[in-house]
């Protein structure tokens, strides 16, 4: 017989070995989940009806979480923008202005890579793109290989941290616990800064390498230089101003409150297939009068919103019909520009292929969430919650200590895991630690319990969303260096790759310790004073211990431990 007290590790210890033998890992999480929750009932610590949670869970919480369908929106948007040749028309620009000085490519590299992350979300089609495009120039103009493959892969992995990133969104959904939570548009806006400090901590890095070894990043031959003046800022701003219009789109309206995140994925991904369209050369005359209409009509109605749109009442009457005939117009246009992707052959090749890729990653996710919630369902019922609570609060160092030993874990468990296994499996287990632990730290810099509470998880799931960057970028599983591997020219080393990522490696752990050091980082834009949009505290409190908002087959008998009095009605299933 197991006891209870060693369950909990036991059960942690069985999921590595199903791991380490390469089962696939939804498939341990299910078998792990269900082969301890016969042994727990057998044993008797909770019976046959507290696992009836493992289905509610499933159909209530994955199935028909409306959250969850951001990822095949983002995933498709990504998709289709891999082949529409915006990133190249984009480095292409970007390398011709910063190539006269030195590190100019490098510089290029590192801003498209930002702004790629920004409406992409896919790290995989982020490096095939520009290892295509740029490391052919870059080898054409004397740069060190180690730089080169060091900062495509760094700036492909980029795309990890700015929203809108799919593991931000992840992140979100699986932190929660039962007094907070954190939404997608707080992920959003605590991502921003720790993304604007790592561009600048990598374009510091290529400033620093240009001064100490100018021959390692030379600057482009003069006579190399195809555009200069307003021919050559206007081919950038031919790749910038769509990728913004399209950043708006999918982030300026879900932080505007305009649009929910999934509302926000949906308009990306419509706006990504008509950005492929406007972009393909058989883009007519006749549709760029179309375009160009429905363009003008959402100018006009933006604008009558603005001058004519109160809070209190809303729209002016004597405005609505002038709104509403410009967006009559504007859906016009888009219908007829998604018309013309279905009758442009490559172009419908390209949507069937995003979406076919679309439904494996998609497939994947929920298999893994499902047997995600089968194994916490039963840890959370042989007391896991509370002996992963005992592990971290007892480590010395207080908040610190807390946050050190979790980074390094997650670090080293990049090497072997996914960054959705990763958070599928630890996060769910780390939320209500780090809230304890992190919470009062920021109460002073928040303003309440409640909004510190929230910020508290925003700036854990953001800190471990840079640390998860690594696993992308280290050995033996850095899909970053393998996707550079296999779109690279042949005279490229493998060992040019691995050892040129170390240092990029090491730039994005100097930058966990930074977001761990400075929390206003990510807090500066939060809402202060309030809290997120989690269930608030103070009415969970005030509930009795045994009846907690939750399905019946919770494990509530851990609170009543924590109570000056007794539950009303203890949990029967629970020896």
């Amino acid at each position: 017989m197991i006891p209870l007290e060693l369950m909990p590790p036991v059960m942690f210890g069985g999921l590595v070995v199903f791991m380490l033998v390469g089962f696939p890992v939804a498939f341990s999480l299910l078998a792990v989940g269900l082969f301890f929750g016969l042994i727990s009932i057998h044993h008797g610590y909770f019976t046959i009806p507290f696992m009836q949670a493992v289905p509610q869970r499933i159909f209530g919480s994955v199935l028909a979480n409306d959250l969850l369908l951001a990822i095949p929106f983002f995933t498709f948007m990504g998709a289709v923008l891999e082949k529409c040749r915006l990133a190249e028309d984009m480095l292409d620009s970007m390398g011709q202005l910063f190539g006269r000085i030195r590190g100019g490519l490098g510089y290029s590299v590192i801003i498209v890579g930002f702004i790629l992350g920004a409406i992409t979300g896919t790290v995989a089609a982020q490096v095939i793109a520009m290892a295509m495009i740029s490391l052919p120039v870059m080898m054409r103009y004397g740069y060190h290989m180690r730089y080169a493959t060091g900062v495509l892969a760094a700036s492909g992995t980029i795309t990890q941290l700015v929203p809108p990133s799919l593991v931000l969104v992840v992140l979100a959904d699986q932190l929660k616990t039962q007094t907070a939570s954190a939404d997608v548009g707080s992920m959003y806006l605590g991502a921003w800064g720790p993304s604007i400090v790592q561009i600048g901590l990598f374009a510091l890095y290529t400033f620093i390498l240009s001064r100490i070894r100018p021959d390692w990043l030379p600057a482009a031959p003069q006579t190399d230089q195809a555009k200069v003046g307003w021919a050559l800022w206007r081919q950038c701003l031919r790749g910038i101003v769509p990728a913004a219009v399209l950043i708006f789109m999918v982030l300026g309206t879900m932080m505007l409150g305009i649009a929910t995140p999934t509302e926000s994925g949906a308009m990306g991904a419509l706006g990504a297939v008509v950005l492929a369209v406007i972009r393909h050369e058989e883009f007519s005359a006749r549709d760029r009068i179309v375009f160009r209409v429905g363009m003008a009509a959402m100018a006009v109605a933006a604008l009558i919103g603005a001058f004519y749109y109160e809070k209190t009442t809303g729209l002016a009457p004597v405005a609505k019909p002038f709104v509403q005939a410009a967006l009559a117009l504007l859906y016009v246009a888009v219908t007829w520009l998604l018309v013309r992707a279905s009758r442009i052959k490559p172009l419908r090749e390209l949507i069937v292929l995003s979406y076919q890729s679309t439904m494996r990653l998609t497939a994947m996710v929920v298999f893994i969430l499902i047997g995600s919630t089968c194994f916490s369902v039963v840890f959370q019922g042989v007391d896991g919650g509370r002996w992963v609570e005992h592990l971290f609060t007892g480590i010395p160092g207080g908040w610190i200590g807390f946050l050190l030993v979790v980074n390094l874990f997650v670090f080293f468990l990049a090497f072997f895991l996914d960054f959705f296994e990763i958070a599928f499996i630890v996060v769910p287990m780390l939320a209500p630690v780090a809230q304890k632990i992190l919470a009062p730290e920021l109460e002073p810099m928040m303003g309440s319990p409640e909004a510190a509470a929230s910020a508290a998880l925003v700036w854990f799931g953001v800190m471990l969303c840079v640390n998860m960057q690594t696993s992308f970028m280290h050995p033996p599983f850095g899909f970053a260096l393998f996707y550079l591997r296999g779109v690279a020219p042949k005279e490229v080393k493998s060992s040019d790759i691995y050892w040129g990522a170390l240092p990029w490696v090491g730039l994005q752990m100097v930058m966990v310790l930074l977001v761990a050091a400075f929390p206003q980082t990510v807090t500066m834009f939060l809402d202060k004073g309030t809290a997120s949009d989690g269930p608030p505290a103070g009415l969970m409190i005030e509930q009795p211990a045994g009846n907690e908002s939750q399905p019946a087959a919770e494990p509530e008998f851990q609170l009543p431990q924590f109570e000056e009095t007794p539950p009303a009605e203890p949990a029967p299933e629970k020896k």
